[in-house]
């Protein structure tokens, strides 16, 4: 029998017996070492069904099963602090505390977040959804444990590609320096330097972590440390030998004792492990060997395509026809990438990790010689970009609207201030959705628009997306096309390059009283309101530069000017209209509506839409009580 989220408790029991007893880490703890392999066994299960019926991510879950049961047994949780980089994999960690009977709920409005998130639950020791935050957070709450006099332990639990990130090393660099008590683990599951997993590799590593090992090696350092000249000599010997065989060097250097690699599927050998660990003071790096999507052989062989996904079928897999119809967006830009590529050979495309989110698998395959995916590493992306247009190439980058906020400085510092041609392909802007506010796209608006020289687009339907994708790479400044996650509007798509006029907008209904000024996709919403009004439609396009011919026009010839936008109102597009009329000395009435000043929750896009009052209703309603 198999278990489903919204079953009865007896179905749950006799499906996953060991599981069914765990309402808090206490319970694992209480746990025999021999029937951990056995709760793993069943949360992988658990896990399976329950994300196959709400979507989410997959195969990172899968991987770390074992890893989360080890450090809830071995650590006293949450007076000591796990903290989870990204949170991709801190299913099973919620699960194990306290959350299992309403995992049904994830990503759901008005349910559990699809990332820790401290107002959720006191385990939840610190709020992520960005990478590479882990270890800095751990690393401040180890320093406020040692000023408070408080013995506790501070672990971070970062993946390995999250280690792509300066800040990580940033981190991990202060950490030496300070010598903190911090626990930094490495999840391995795609990193090439790692040898393989063996009877060795485990002696070795639980001999380094040993009391034997750590004993002589601080005993060493005091007996030598009024000999500075052998102190030099035995330091750079143990570091030669153990850089022969581990791939510790680099931690090492930077003042973190290294241990590993170990297998991170043997539940009971990384209790022992942690267990050798806990009992040690300073910053240590356990580095801990898995496989995404462990357990689940579709996720094991495609665990890109496993990483982040939607309710499907277990014994079916995630079907990957293509589905026809309305594409998105994303699959707008990805033509559109390789029709340019094809153009001009100084096209050049770069992602920090994000090709298939992107919708640049096709141009990373027929050009891979033009394709950078620096890693999770914005501000290098932005800054790699301005070098190569000092050098005559035409840089794309794609980039989500939330990780663009990482990459803010080296926007200003080094492509705009130097008016270098680089087009920003902003995905996920506005409403994103399940996600929650960590990936929600706000905010760009308001921060592009007042950097001097942006030309920023905002594309009403699939078909403009891709006219001002030409536009911008036309343009010999930075410029910035802004979508949203959610397929077109079902308009048929101009074939070519063709650019649209800068800064000119498009009247698409002529009425009278209201004016509504369109910024994007809201557009759809914007007409069906107007029809209802007999109001006037402006497709605005650009918020910068603004077409103010159009704006001071509809001043004088209209009762009411509302502004509509995907973005926050603060800063935003009805910022620059109000800004505009200010400006030439024009008074007028106005409304503005976009995102209300809060964090946006998690929920389809439809019902965030609703709650922001953007949907159709929600702006008639608007308009109506201002009228």
């Amino acid at each position: 029998m198999h278990f489903s989220p919204n079953d009865s408790e007896m179905t749950h029991t006799v499906s996953y017996p060991l599981l069914s007893r765990i309402q808090s880490p206490e319970d694992v703890r209480k746990c025999s070492l021999n029937e951990l392999p056995v709760l793993a066994d069943e949360l992988r299960g658990f896990l399976l069904e329950s994300v196959s019926r709400t979507g989410g991510h997959l195969a990172a879950n899968l991987g770390t099963v074992e890893l989360t049961i080890a450090l809830h047994y071995t650590f006293a949780t949450p007076e000591d602090r796990l903290v989870w980089d990204v949170g991709h994999q801190s299913y099973t960690h919620k699960i194990l505390s306290g959350r299992r009977d309403t995992m049904h709920t994830l990503r759901k409005k008005g349910g559990l977040a699809g990332f820790p998130k401290r107002d959720e639950s006191p385990y939840d020791a610190f709020g992520v959804g960005h990478s590479s935050t882990s270890i800095g957070a751990a690393l401040g709450m180890a320093l406020a444990a040692r000023q408070k006099g408080e013995k506790r332990k501070s672990i971070a639990i970062i993946g390995d590609g999250a280690m792509t990130a300066g800040m990580a090393f940033e981190a991990l660099n202060h950490a030496g320096d300070e010598k903190a008590d911090l626990l930094v683990i490495l999840n391995d599951n795609n990193m090439s330097i790692s040898p393989n997993v063996g009877a060795m590799n485990r002696y070795l590593a639980r001999l380094l972590s040993g009391p034997i090992y750590s004993t002589m090696r601080e005993g060493s350092k005091k007996v030598l440390e009024h000999m500075p000249p052998m102190r030099e000599f035995m330091r750079r010997a143990e570091e030669h030998v153990k850089g022969m065989i581990i791939p510790g060097t680099l931690f090492e250097e930077l003042g973190l004792n290294y241990y590993g690699p170990v297998d991170g599927h043997d539940v009971v050998g990384l209790v022992k492990m942690l267990r050798n660990l806990q009992a040690m003071d300073g910053p240590l790096l356990l580095h801990v060997v898995t496989h995404k999507g462990r357990g689940y052989a579709p996720a094991e062989e495609d665990p890109c395509t496993y990483h982040g996904v939607g309710s499907f079928d277990p014994e079916q897999g995630i079907q990957n026809g293509k589905s026809g119809g309305t594409p998105t967006y994303t699959q707008v830009f990805g033509d559109w990438l390789c029709d340019q590529a094809a153009a001009d050979e100084r096209m050049v495309a770069i992602t920090p990790a994000m090709c298939e989110g992107s919708g640049m698998r096709a141009f990373a395959c027929k050009y891979p010689e033009r394709y950078h995916d620096v890693g999770i590493a914005e501000q290098h992306a932005l800054t790699l970009a301005a070098g190569m247009a000092c050098e005559g190439l035409k840089p794309v980058v794609a980039i989500y609207s939330t990780f663009l906020q990482r990459a803010y400085d080296q926007l200003i510092h080094d492509v705009v201030l130097q008016d270098l041609p680089v087009l920003l392909a902003i995905d996920r802007a506005g409403v994103v959705g399940p996600d929650g506010p960590t990936h929600a796209g706000s905010f760009d608006l308001s921060f592009l628009r007042c950097i001097p020289g942006m030309v920023i687009m905002t594309p009403a339907d699939e078909n403009e997306c891709r006219r001002m994708l030409s536009t911008g790479y036309l343009l010999d400044q930075p410029a910035a096309v802004r979508y949203p996650r959610s397929k077109g509007t079902g308009v048929t798509i101009d074939e070519g390059l063709l650019p649209l006029p800068v800064g000119e907008a498009d009247i698409r209904r002529k009425g009278k009283g209201v004016a509504i000024l369109a910024f994007g996709t809201l557009l759809t919403q914007a007409l069906e309101v107007a029809d209802t009004l007999d109001a006037t439609v402006i497709n605005m396009r650009f918020v910068r530069p603004l077409d103010e011919t159009r704006v001071l026009e509809v001043a004088r010839t209209h009762d009411l000017i509302v502004t509509i936008e995907d973005n926050v109102v603060a800063g935003g597009a009805g910022s620059a209209v109000a800004e505009c009329l200010a400006r030439h000395d024009v008074t007028a009435r106005l409304l503005h509506l976009g995102l209300p000043d809060r964090f946006q929750s998690h929920g389809t896009r439809e019902e965030l839409l609703a709650d922001a009052g953007l949907d159709t209703a929600g702006i008639e309603a608007a308009i109506k009580a201002r009228l």
